[in-house]
């Protein structure tokens, strides 16, 4: 995600290690996926792709489909 305000440069994380570090010290502080999403996007300059490919995906919860009488 690029830097939008140029006066407050973010790190960039470009290795796998580094941004799995950071998802560590930032877990205490995040209470959800999305939370963390924001808190790295906030904090960092990161490659989406590679934040999807370590943070594990919120699965919408099985809705069963009521049996025919």
């Amino acid at each position: 995600m690029p830097n939008t305000d140029p006066c407050n440069p973010r790190p960039h994380l470009l290795s796998q290690n580094s941004l799995v570090d950071v998802l560590k010290e930032l877990k205490p502080a995040a209470n959800s996926t999305h939370d963390m999403w924001r808190l790295l996007t906030e904090r960092f300059v990161v490659d989406l792709d590679a934040v999807a490919k370590v943070l594990p995906a919120e699965e919408p919860e099985t809705v069963w489909l009521s049996a025919r009488a």
